[in-house]
């Protein structure tokens, strides 16, 4: 968004993540940088009204209109994809019919396998080659400016997880060209990123040299699928995800960032995709996407790609979602005000009514501890790669039953429904 190209993002490797390096002779402190910043802060109300109307009745949901679990109906995009395809299948669907002439997206970069790419696909191949999650940092937002630069009359969809989502709404409020040019906006549910260094990490463990990755993959191969680490020589690693998430999800690696960022379900998209984490869907070994839509355009995108056999839906009620996304928004709206007054105390809390007992304040030192002292340490670290899963599960149960009692107790209270 810069007009001056002041700001270039570069990966800083003490931090292992992305950081705004500034161009001073260039800059002439107009200020838009900042003002479009999400890390920076989120006014979700103003952004609600400028972009629904109106502000969410549901605190755990956001804006939406209808919920549903659905899938790809090309088997290939669906096995290969996180979870469902669905996400693909709209983004060609879209493309066929003319909606928009391309879609911002990310891929690990060609060559340097370890490198996201976010770019503009314009092809049926190009979008597919953007399939999976990403669980990395990934700065998607620097594609704007090829948008910003494009035809006159081109549109574009956008593709990003919740704070992408954010910084282009914002940026939407200062640019009406920006606006005019992204009809579309997806979200990917998220209850955090991590660092460059769960992947530095995993390499690690499963015994393959950083210079030697040929292919890196989190998600793929089914579902709940698995983590892809090839070699130039051909040898592979398949890791299942349950073998390899829990690293992610302990918060080891986690930017402090989403230590406070309460948004999960990309409340701020147009549609929004995530896991369909319930025993009853477990028997799908292909995949599933849980999927959120927010107003009338995403539903007409959406029912448009049904009517042409490209994917199959069923309609779901709103505490299905949660209850599939417990722990992401238990971490997210329930701990969050617990989080924020221990660790955060200059920022403004935001208040969504749930309160906050000697649970939430537990698991908020729980998961401090995780970033600030465990992931921290070289020795640790070290010990970490010959920790196995199974032990870091154990040590995860605590933070998992909490959360499972915290935020049965906001599904009971808000929804009437009582299983878990």
């Amino acid at each position: 968004m810069c007009p001056k190209d002041a700001i270039e993002m570069v990966v800083d490797h003490q931090q292992r993540l992305y950081v705004p390096q500034l161009d001073r002779e260039k800059c002439n402190e107009c200020g838009l940088c900042f003002n479009v910043c999400p890390g920076y802060g989120v006014d979700f109300k103003q952004l609600n009204l400028d972009t629904f109307g109106k502000e969410p009745e549901d605190i755990l949901m956001g804006n939406y209109l209808n919920c549903y679990f659905g899938y790809a109906t090309d088997h290939d995009i669906r096995y290969d994809s996180t979870s469902g395809g669905v996400v693909t299948a709209l983004l060609i669907f879209a493309l066929e019919q003319g909606l928009i002439d391309g879609a911002l997206v990310t891929r690990m970069r060609g060559g340097r396998p370890l490198e996201p790419q976010p770019f503009i696909a314009r092809t049926r191949d190009e979008i597919i080659s953007a399939s999976k999650s990403k669980y990395c940092p990934v700065p998607v937002n620097i594609a704007l400016k090829e948008i910003l630069e494009a035809r006159e009359g081109q549109r574009f969809a956008v593709v990003g997880l919740p704070c992408h989502i954010q910084g282009i709404r914002k940026a939407e409020m200062v640019s009406r060209k920006l606006r005019e040019r992204i009809p579309l906006h997806l979200g990917l549910f998220c209850v955090h990123t991590s660092t460059f260094c769960l992947m530095d990490f995993l390499l690690q463990k499963y015994g393959i040299g950083k210079e030697d990755v040929a292919q890196f993959h989190f998600r793929g191969r089914g579902w709940p699928g698995h983590a892809v680490m090839q070699a130039k020589n051909g040898r592979a690693k398949y890791v299942p995800l349950a073998k390899w998430l829990p690293w992610h999800t302990l918060g080891f690696f986690i930017p402090k960032r989403c230590t406070f960022c309460s948004d999960g379900l990309a409340e701020l998209a147009d549609i929004s995709f995530g896991d369909a984490w319930l025993p009853d869907l477990a028997f799908d070994k292909v995949g599933r996407s849980l999927i959120i839509c927010r107003n009338e355009i995403a539903e007409q995108v959406l029912l448009g790609l049904v009517s042409q056999g490209r994917a199959r839906v069923e309609k779901t009620d709103a505490s299905k979602v949660v209850r599939a996304q417990r722990g992401l928004l238990y971490q997210k709206k329930k701990s969050l005000t617990a989080r924020i007054s221990l660790f955060h105390r200059n920022m403004r809390q935001p208040d969504y009514s749930l309160g906050s007992d000697v649970l939430d304040y537990i698991c908020a030192i729980y998961q401090h501890y995780n970033h600030s002292i465990v992931s921290s340490h070289p020795f640790i670290q070290r010990i970490l790669e010959r920790t196995p899963v199974e032990i870091v599960r154990l040590y995860n149960l605590p933070w998992y039953a909490i959360s499972k009692i915290q935020i049965k107790r906001v599904i009971k209270n808000r929804y009437g429904v009582h299983k878990s």
